[in-house]
This record gives C-alpha cells, sequence and structure tokens, in this order.
C-alpha cells in the first residue's frame, strides 16, 4: 500500500472516529460506513488508477457508481454506498481537507426507481449483428457478448479472475458452469447456436489470437485480449462500447443489461420466477421478482397502446 492510499485510510478511519464519538451511529452503520469506503478505496487505487484525495473528483465517483452497477450490485445498494461516499466528502469539506465536495451534485438513483432497463430481442440482435467476425477478435467478441446473453452472466462471471475457462462449457451437456457471487456454482444451459459458436472461438479464433501472438501463456481463461492475455472487465466494457456505437441502438448499454434482458426474456415467455432464480444465481428470490414489474409494464403499455378503447 502506498503512502497516498495510506493517507486515504486514515482520512476514513477519521470520518469512522467522528461518527462514533459526534453523531452516536451504531456499530452495525459504522461497519456498513467502513465497507463501503474502503471499497472505493480499494476502487482508486487498483481500477480508477487514482490514489490521492486531491484527485478526486465527481467523474471519479460516478466511474465508481458505473463499475459498482457493472459488477451487478443492486441499484439499492450503489445507493447505499454513494450515500457513504457522499456524507464522507461533506466532513472532508468540513475539515478542510478538501476544499471542494465532488459529491455535492452526485445523483443517485434510489431503490423506488429500481427497475432495470432492458433491451428487446431485436436490439440484442442489433447489438450482436453489429460486430464483424471476420477477424479472431471480432469472433471473440460475439462470442464473449452471446454468451453473456444466452446464460444471463454478470461481467465479472464471463471475464477477470473468476470469468469463464476452457473447461467452463460442458459441450457434451449443453451447459455452462458459472462461478457466482460467494464462489457458488451454477450450471446454466446453453442453446446449440452459442455452443456452436464457442466450439469455433476455442477451436479457431482463440488459437490464432494465441499463435499471433507466439504466446506460450499458459492460461485456461476463455476470453484473451489481443496480446493473448485474459481479458479484463475493463477491456470487456471497452469491447461492448464499440459495438454500441456501431450498433445504432438509442439505448444506453452497459454489461449488466444483457443479463436483465436474458430474465425478462425468459419470464416474458413463460419461464417460472424460481427456475429464473437458478439461472441467474440470485440467492434469494425477491432479487428476481423485479424482473416481473419489467414485464408487467410492458403488457400494460402494449395494452394501452393497443386497445381500441383504451
Amino acid at each position: 500500500m502506498n503512502k497516498k492510499s495510506d493517507e486515504i485510510l486514515n482520512h476514513i478511519n477519521e470520518f469512522l472516529r467522528h461518527l462514533i464519538s459526534e453523531r452516536g451511529f451504531s456499530q452495525e452503520t459504522i461497519k456498513a460506513y467502513k465497507s463501503d469506503l474502503r471499497q472505493f478505496s480499494a476502487g482508486l487505487g487498483i481500477k480508477l488508477n487514482r490514489a490521492s484525495i486531491e484527485e478526486i473528483n465527481q467523474t471519479v465517483i460516478e466511474n465508481f457508481a458505473l463499475m459498482l452497477r457493472d459488477s451487478g450490485y443492486m441499484s439499492s445498494t450503489v445507493a447505499r454506498k454513494m450515500a457513504a461516499i457522499r456524507a464522507f466528502f461533506r466532513f472532508l469539506t468540513d475539515e478542510g481537507v478538501v476544499p471542494e465536495n465532488p459529491s455535492q451534485s452526485l445523483r443517485v438513483r434510489r431503490a423506488s426507481t429500481n427497475i432495470p432497463e432492458i433491451l428487446d430481442e431485436r436490439g440484442i440482435v442489433q447489438l450482436l449483428d453489429s460486430i464483424d467476425c471476420v477477424t479472431p477478435e471480432g469472433y471473440r467478441d460475439r462470442t464473449m457478448l452471446e454468451i453473456t446473453y444466452a446464460a444471463g452472466l454478470r461481467v465479472s462471471e464471463v471475464v477477470g479472475p473468476k470469468g469463464l475457462k476452457l473447461s467452463s462449457i460442458r459441450f457434451d451437456e449443453s451447459e455452462v458452469l458459472v462461478i457466482g457471487k460467494g464462489s457458488k456454482e451454477r450450471l446454466v444451459p446453453l442453446y446449440s447456436d452459442i455452443l456452436s459458436r464457442l466450439k469455433n472461438y476455442v477451436e479457431i479464433s482463440r488459437l490464432e489470437i494465441l499463435k499471433k501472438n507466439r504466446s506460450r501463456l499458459n492460461t485456461e481463461s476463455l476470453f484473451l485480449n489481443a496480446k493473448a492475455k485474459p481479458l479484463t472487465r475493463q477491456g470487456y466494457w471497452l469491447i461492448l462500447q464499440k459495438y454500441a456505437q456501431l450498433s445504432g441502438l438509442d439505448t444506453k448499454i452497459y454489461p449488466h443489461i444483457l443479463r436483465h434482458s436474458f430474465a425478462t426474456h425468459l419470464l416474458r415467455g413463460g419461464a417460472s420466477l424460481r427456475h429464473v432464480q437458478e439461472l441467474l444465481g440470485h440467492a434469494t428470490i425477491a432479487s428476481t421478482q423485479i424482473y416481473t414489474h419489467i414485464s408487467n409494464d410492458q403488457v400494460l403499455d402494449s395494452y394501452r397502446k393497443s386497445h381500441p378503447r383504451s
């Protein structure tokens, strides 16, 4: 840990002592603040390439919130973490540590509006069809984005330390083994088209990426970047944004929208809520129920548009 990171952690500890001694917060509340702020501090140093308190501005905080959403956190959880960050910077401003509060005009989405955005089936096709599969990297991108949707995966379940491995795809059983939150494993069935695409990627495109780099890298990671190294979440984000622009979709595209769309399309097609819960790897069915609101809203919207007396 470097000196600047130590500085931020020292400020966090001072803030927590302030909450205990002057605000009288409970130990449970202090524990939650400590967890959220330490996660934020770790994000500054590792993912945002920032480690100085003076360098933190509104954009940095918003990027952290974006990363939380991309990692699968519910909007209510993101709102709680952002509230902790806002309180922290109010304290730093009052203490004269920073001249201005970078979180002052930060807008936090509340749980009451926690209805995920989705792409309809045509939007999914439009996004995937924008990918040119001529190059090995293009074929990789199409395969990676399609399996994210096909299995309703979090981006952290596709790439990164707990992402898909070569052994994750069980071709004979037509399923994929996923490592979810808390290292919990689940099996998700795959349809024939994505299985064929995965087979071609593993046997052709992935090998071409390795050969092009003359790589001797011994990695089981399924998806590799152009340098034949395991693809990261940041790499996934950049790839998705590239095709979001090429597709011409007027909806904001982010990794979790593919997972949201997967769940909603299943429910709309008649799948049970319990079945979708298992496929998504949700610990409780309450997390899955939000998708019923999307389906109900769409039914109501269609009714209003099509019924002659509405």
